[in-house]
């Protein structure tokens, strides 16, 4: 049995000679470009051609919640604004104009929509129209945050699952159920204040405005129970808002909770379970007969679901272009001749 337990599991290999003492211990210490170069600035040409091109909601490629802040208060302001000077063509329940106009809006942005103030006017239609659209992307921004958010914390969980210890994982795992139950403790207190609101100031029996609290806060909106004072619609411009929100960071959450565990529980058990012979047949991706560090990683991270085939071949495939000698490795020389360089921005000719 131990004969068989020092028999290679890859044959047909031919022979290989050991890596230089030191080399193992430089691949895993080594680091990627950017964290090794300095920023690029207006004098290097071609860091600054290579530079990906920023946007007005991305700061290094990251959409900004200062950002996303800003296009809320520029939306609900030039809506109040709009609607103030529509609401002769408006039609329903009314209160004070400028308070019904900034409500509408509100009730707009969040696809509330109660109906109890609807356009009356082909004019007024129309402008809905438009801020109903305005609205869906301040929201649409929003909740794109909240996605890169979450699969940035994908991205970094892989590292952290392997390499972290145990106390900080136990820690990372924590802040995760901190900031759940933060946002839970919010939820409640969203619904609570809301229920007290329309029970005391509007004059719903409690049921009812448990109801229409529940309609408000998942943007339902069924428009049988809606705020109808001025004293309810003051509360309402600010509550649906913060409310709505934190139904989504509240899920978002929860989300993230779930797909950690998941993540984790998938990482314990492809550490744990025990290498075979068609694991390393299935490591093997340049079929040298040969697996490698770099292999064995790379077939690791198929298996987490971290890479594909499809993305090992595309990078394969780039490879080859880089490689202008045909040598099998990449040289400075290589870089040069594969890639010109470029000719620099006109403002700096």
């Amino acid at each position: 049995m131990a004969a068989l337990d020092q028999q290679p599991l890859l044959h047909d290999g031919g022979d290989q000679k050991p890596p230089p003492e030191g080399a193992a211990r430089r691949f895993r210490r080594c680091r990627t470009a950017p964290s090794s170069e300095p920023p690029p600035t207006d004098k290097d040409n071609s860091s600054a051609a290579d530079a990906p091109p920023k946007t007005l909601f991305t700061g290094g490629g990251r959409p900004s919640f200062r950002l996303v802040g800003l296009l809320l208060v520029a939306y609900l302001l030039l809506g109040t604004i709009a609607f103030y000077l529509a609401m002769d063509h408006m039609s329903g329940t009314r209160t004070t104009r400028a308070l019904d106009a900034l409500y509408f809006c509100v009730v707009t942005m969040t696809t509330v929509g109660y109906g109890d103030l609807v356009p009356a006017s082909d004019a007024a239609k129309l402008l809905a129209c438009a801020f109903v659209f305005a609205g869906v992307a301040v929201v649409g921004t929003f909740l794109s945050k909240a996605a890169d958010y979450l699969v940035e914390k994908q991205e970094a969980l892989l590292f952290r699952a392997l390499h972290s210890h145990t106390m900080v994982r136990a820690m990372e795992m924590n802040k995760v159920r901190y900031k759940l139950y933060t946002a839970g403790l919010l939820l409640v207190a969203a619904v609570a204040s809301g229920t007290v609101v329309l029970w005391k100031v509007e004059g719903m029996r409690a049921v009812d405005a448990f109801y229409c609290v529940c309609a408000t806060v998942t943007t339902l909106g069924y428009g049988d129970r809606s705020f109808s004072s001025e004293g309810g619609r003051a509360f309402a411009v600010a509550w649906i808002t913060v409310s709505t929100v934190v139904v989504a960071l509240f899920f978002l959450y929860a989300a993230e909770l779930y797909t950690e565990r998941r993540q984790r529980e998938l990482a314990r058990w492809v550490l744990r379970r025990r290498t075979t012979n068609m694991d390393l047949e299935a490591a093997d991706l340049d079929g040298d007969r040969r697996v490698g560090a770099a292999d064995f990683v790379l077939y690791k991270l198929k298996e987490l679901g971290k890479i594909s085939q499809e993305d090992i071949s595309e990078f394969l495939d780039e490879f080859d272009n880089l490689d202008a000698d045909h040598s099998g490795t990449l040289s400075p020389a290589d870089l040069a001749a594969a890639q010109p360089t470029p000719d620099p921005p006109p403002s700096l000719r």
